[in-house]
């Protein structure tokens, strides 16, 4: 600090102890700009409503898994959507669906062409986080596709959708609200197209 105050104001040393100075601080503030923020989940639809913050965990997207992630990444993030999206294993057993072998050359263009499919029966154009589904109360919603769904929620908080159960509920995507369903939600017209001779 002594050697701080003995340099002049012309010294070319104490230029350059201000410009590292500065250097510094500049990439200190680059730093915090850069670090991931906690998005803002919906605690309510009014305005003034009571908003939390969420931490989003790397965690919850693992257990999104890579079709889901496909799912959700159709929706644009900047707008108010919640999507009902499948689990891996509704996936594999439902739609026989598994990410390394669906997302092969020769089989990525049925795979998106089905997940663009399950994404218009299942995702709504508005907020719904699982709070705002009444206890044995059933309510509808209109699909982006125009498919009916009736979601309600049981006496433990469990939301179900069209009957199919909720694995995880309220993890986010910028607007996204994404639920993570136990099955898929479609039309039985599209079901009919899935089902084996087993299950007739």
């Amino acid at each position: 600090m002594e050697d701080w105050k003995k340099l002049r104001r012309g010294d070319p040393r104490r230029s350059l102890f201000m410009l590292l100075f500065l250097c510094v601080l500049v990439v200190c503030l680059l730093l915090l700009l850069n670090m991931r923020l906690p998005e803002v989940s919906p605690g309510g639809f009014g305005e003034g409503t009571y908003r939390k913050l969420i931490r989003r965990t790397s965690s919850r997207e693992l257990e999104l898994g890579e079709l889901g992630k496909l799912i959700v990444a159709m929706l644009p993030d900047d707008l108010p959507f919640t999507i009902f999206t499948p689990s891996e294993e509704a996936f594999e057993h439902v739609l026989n669906l598994r990410p390394n072998d669906s997302l092969v050359r020769d089989k990525v263009n049925n795979t998106f062409a089905i997940l663009s499919r399950v994404m218009g029966f299942s995702a709504i154009p508005r907020h719904l986080p699982s709070e705002a589904v009444a206890v044995l109360k059933e309510m509808s919603f209109d699909s982006v596709s125009g498919y009916r769904l009736y979601a309600w929620k049981s006496h433990s908080g469990t939301l179900f959708v069209n009957n199919v159960k909720s694995e995880r509920v309220n993890m986010r995507k910028g607007e996204i609200i994404v639920h993570l369903m136990n099955g898929v939600i479609m039309d039985p017209e599209f079901k009919q197209s899935f089902l084996t001779d087993d299950d007739d």
